[in-house]
């Protein structure tokens, strides 16, 4: 059930009223948006993993909770739900193609949703929403051709070329899979050297406690308080953290000789450090690069649930195109 009945101000605008799902590998956030674009009963639930059966399991969640809203908020009619999930997203269609994590292939949501709500929907990529937020709304706006990056756990992309999302049915956008290391270590995914082995946030902090940095002392427990170590002069850490810098710059190099945008964004709990991550960062890139476009190298401005707001769109987006349809598909 929604558990904050309170109303957040969020940058969204005037619009349709829409239902938001954020669904992670955790938990679940979820929130009403009512036609001046404020932000309702934000609420954060745990996901139900169930194994196969965790896509009914989360199809059952966002009924309830939007059955929860209904009665909060009796007022605020909602037009459309948005969806968005983690894993290989076909956001046009509106298909979990795949997600290890979550235990899901080949699941229509989009269209059981509107079944089951008698909405209209969209099924999108985490990322990519989070992505759409920033280019609508936030620090990637003034660009036609931008990446948004989200580290965290782990490192996606939303990439925007000429003002618009680039999908490839799903498989865009993977960079924390970017071969950075052919004789690093072996991923989750099954490839070797994955950027998200050096960068993520997870990587930093294994890194470093495999490393037996500071053995007389508490280990770090999380990869801001390796980044701490390090800017205390911990040398471990500080090798820990350059080799992320180094990691992620040469990412960025290889997105500005491919794609050359105008600007690289950076959200998630890595961004949150600030110039310890920027500038040094910064330095890296300008280095590596040539002739190229060069960057802007940007933090994200929309914060933690740019995700939601990104589904939000989404939503709007599902509610002008209007009509659900009227049996349920078949998995």
């Amino acid at each position: 059930m929604p558990g904050d009945s309170t109303r957040h101000e969020a940058p969204l605008g005037a619009g349709a009223a829409v239902l938001a799902c954020d669904i992670g590998g955790t938990d679940t956030k979820a929130a009403l948006f009512d036609p001046a674009g404020r932000m309702l009963g934000l609420s954060r639930t745990a996901t139900p993993l169930r194994g196969t059966d965790t896509a009914d399991a989360v199809l059952d969640l966002v009924e309830h909770l939007a059955a929860g809203f209904a009665r909060d908020f009796p007022d605020v009619h909602p037009t459309a739900v948005g969806l968005i999930a983690p894993g290989i997203v076909d956001d046009e269609q509106g298909i979990g193609i795949h997600s290890a994590n979550l235990h899901w292939d080949n699941v229509p949501f989009k269209k059981l949703t509107e079944v089951r709500l008698n909405l209209p929907a969209s099924f999108s990529h985490d990322v990519r929403a989070a992505g759409e937020a920033e280019h609508r709304l936030g620090a990637a706006r003034p660009f036609r051709d931008a990446v948004v990056m989200v580290s965290g756990t782990g490192i996606a992309a939303s990439i925007i070329l000429g003002g618009r999302a680039h999908i490839a049915g799903g498989f865009a956008g993977e960079i924390g899979h970017s071969i950075i290391d052919p004789c690093g270590e072996v991923c989750a995914c099954g490839a070797v050297g994955c950027l998200e082995t050096v960068a993520s946030a997870g990587a930093i902090l294994r890194r470093y406690c495999l490393a037996g940095g500071r053995p007389a002392e508490p280990m770090p427990a999380s990869a801001k308080q390796v980044l701490a170590l390090a800017q205390t002069g911990d040398l471990e850490a500080r090798r820990v953290w350059n080799d992320a810098l180094d990691a992620l710059a040469l990412v960025i190099e290889q997105l500005a000789s491919v794609l050359a945008p105008e600007a690289v964004v950076i959200g998630g709990g890595l961004s949150q450090a600030g110039d310890a991550l920027f500038v040094p960062l910064r330095e890296r890139v300008d280095a590596l690069l040539s002739f190229h476009r060069r960057p802007l190298l940007l933090p994200a401005r929309i914060g933690e649930n740019a995700g939601l707001l990104g589904a939000a769109l989404r939503a709007r987006a599902a509610a002008e195109r209007g009509a659900t349809p009227p049996t349920m598909p078949t998995l």
